[in-house]
């Protein structure tokens, strides 16, 4: 009898080696396999089975979490989300995330490694920790400013902190409210099927995934070149400029917006933005030298983030010299990101210094413990300290006497650029409206902030279309908002 017994002892412990061996091979070896099958639905039952973690601005919550009582328990929820939509995305239980909350999902949702003192044990428990917060480098009065200035228009605003490359006001227009697209039933679908199909794309973040001809605004980068490269060696002698001026090469005539080009000075032809200048200064500094100093604006950068993905600002590196002309004043391939323009501002007034934009100042635990900060972010040098401080010269100029005025702020030295930039086939499209800045105020060290402005405005008077006249005061109303106390 005794025998019978250990055999049957010998054999539950044989199962009981299988039993533990097989649930080992399920929660170990073919985990991920079940996690990634569609017809398990425990990790989304997880993923939305406590609130998300919050993105802040100015200190104060953007976001937060609605409980829904259903199975998938907690939505997403937004304050003022089409003011904040251009930064925060979108996270919802159909159609996934966007933007800060797509780049930040670890951090919020509380599967970040960082967020648990004992990861080890969260495998095992299949436990997660709670959502951390994101705060941002957003100044709120600066986003509302550029909000407001856009209402019915089609554009974007950047405004960056010249001396930290910090972000302080990133919008988009149209816009559009995430919070509609939180949940997953027939409300999320449709306003999803709204969304996707609206001309005016109001998901896209014309700010830094739209690239558009920067226009006469190009020319700051132009004068950069020709004056490290010593082709200009002072701002008021003559530039020996023809008006039109005839592309290198072709039969082409190229004429200005304005009278008083011919032989102009630099400081003239920047404050009245003569194209046959600055494209002749363009072929005159070459194509190795405007490229090199396109390059160390940003132009060409491939995966910039800030966090998420930037769309890469374009200055084609193969152009015959009619090309590099056009190119010179911002047309041609010349594309750029209003991030990239506001970055261009900055480092004239960061004194030929630039520093690597970003958006997130820090993340934290849901009690507040610091996670991960953002850190030193390296300067890069763009252009001689002399050059930019020439630049910070002309910008003022402009806002003082030429296309800018209507960027002025009283009490502050407001320098800036205007820009119209042509597109379509043969120049039929509309016109967009720029403006490049930078702000100073009379008590303040050194500039504050840099800003960038294009307007798409499609309904407006073609004659109507400029950078000083639809650009200026949005970009003067941001400014304005990041100096005052």
């Amino acid at each position: 009898m005794s025998r019978h017994i250990r055999h049957a002892a010998v054999f539950c412990a044989l199962l009981l080696v299988a039993l533990l061996v097989n649930a080992a091979r399920v929660q170990v070896v073919r985990s991920a396999s079940y996690d990634d099958n569609p017809a398990n639905r425990r990790p989304a039952i997880a993923r939305y089975g406590q609130p998300r973690g919050d993105i802040l601005v100015g200190g104060e919550p953007v976001t937060g979490s609605r409980d829904s009582g259903e199975q998938l328990r907690y939505e997403r929820a937004y304050r003022d989300g089409p003011l904040y939509a251009p930064v925060t995305g979108f996270s919802s239980q159909k159609y996934g995330t966007t933007l800060l909350e797509h780049a930040e999902d670890g951090i919020l949702s509380g599967t970040d490694p960082l967020l648990s003192p004992f990861p080890l044990w969260n495998d095992v428990t299949r436990s997660r920790p709670a959502g951390g917060n994101v705060v941002t480098t957003l100044d709120p009065r600066a986003q509302r400013a550029a909000y407001q200035g856009l209402a019915g228009r089609k554009g974007a605003v950047a405004a960056v902190e010249p001396v930290t490359g910090r972000i302080l006001a990133l919008f988009s227009a149209p816009s559009y409210d995430p919070s509609l697209l939180s949940g997953n039933g027939p409300t999320a679908q449709e306003a999803w099927a709204r969304l996707t199909s609206d001309p005016d794309r109001p998901m896209l973040n014309r700010a830094v995934r739209q690239t558009y001809p920067p226009g006469s605004t190009f020319k700051v980068v132009t004068a950069a070149a020709a004056l490290d490269a010593g082709v200009i060696r002072g701002l008021d002698e003559p530039t020996d400029s023809p008006d039109p001026y005839t592309l290198p090469g072709t039969t082409t005539s190229l004429t200005n917006a304005s009278e008083g080009c011919e032989d102009a000075s630099l400081r003239e032809a920047f404050m009245w933005s003569c194209n046959t200048v600055f494209a002749k200064l363009g072929v005159d500094v070459g194509l190795t030298d405007m490229r090199a100093t396109a390059e160390a604006f940003g132009f060409n950068a491939a995966d910039v983030r800030i966090p998420f993905s930037v769309a890469r600002s374009t200055f084609d590196t193969s152009l015959d010299r009619a090309q590099l002309a056009l190119s010179s004043i911002g047309q041609y391939n010349t594309r750029a990101t209003p991030l990239q323009m506001a970055m261009v501002a900055a480092a004239v007034a960061g004194g030929g210094q630039v520093r690597v934009p970003y958006l997130v100042e820090r993340t934290t635990r849901r009690g507040g413990a610091t996670v991960a900060t953002a850190g030193s972010r390296p300067a890069r040098q763009v252009m001689y300290p002399s050059t930019a401080r020439r630049l910070r010269e002309l910008m003022t100029d402009v806002v003082r006497d030429g296309t800018g005025r209507n960027a002025a702020i009283r009490g502050a030295t407001v320098g800036g650029k205007t820009g119209t930039a042509q597109h379509g086939i043969g120049n039929a499209g509309t016109p967009y409206a720029w403006f490049v800045s930078w702000a100073q105020g009379n008590r303040d060290p050194e500039p504050k902030v840099a800003v960038a402005v294009v307007v798409e405005d499609s309904a407006a008077n073609r004659r109507n279309i400029t950078g000083g006249g639809l650009a200026a005061p949005i970009a003067r109303a941001v400014m304005e908002a990041v100096l005052t106390p």
